[in-house]
């Protein structure tokens, strides 16, 4: 309950009887130091932050040792195109009979041929206008 003097709250009743002895005066001491008390704290200011550690630099990886790679052979001539060299520039008639003709396609160069790859088989491409072997290769 509060006690009202010249039509005015005096103060807060703590208890029946009894009333806070601050005052106009003291209430404005108290107010004056807890905003001392707020600026300062707000001006003060806050240790500063441990500095970042310096940087690392990477470092490479361990070198390992590879393997060596095996001596490189010459490329095995399933087909015989090491021989078939010499038909180039003959004509297709003149070419031998083969000894296996499913190893062996002789074909126009611009004939429709099967895409498929067999590394035994010898392929001589003729030029179909004057019929001069103008390619051999394997596939």
């Amino acid at each position: 309950m509060v006690d009202v003097q010249e039509g005015r709250a005096s103060g807060v009743v703590l208890a029946p009887g009894r009333r806070a002895g601050l005052g106009e005066a003291g209430m404005r001491r108290t107010f004056a130091v807890l905003i001392s008390a707020m600026v300062l704290a707000g001006c003060s200011s806050a240790p500063e932050p441990a500095p970042p550690p310096p940087p690392t630099t990477p470092t490479a990886p361990p070198a390992i040792a590879l393997p060596t790679p095996p001596p490189q052979s010459e490329p095995k001539d399933e087909c015989g195109l090491k021989d078939a060299q010499q038909f180039i520039g003959q004509l297709r008639t003149s070419l031998p009979a083969p000894v296996d003709p499913s190893r062996w396609r002789v074909a126009c160069t611009t004939c429709p041929v099967t895409m498929d790859y067999r590394p035994d088989r010898l392929n001589i491409l003729f030029n179909a206008d004057t019929g001069v072997v103008q390619q051999v290769k394997c596939g």
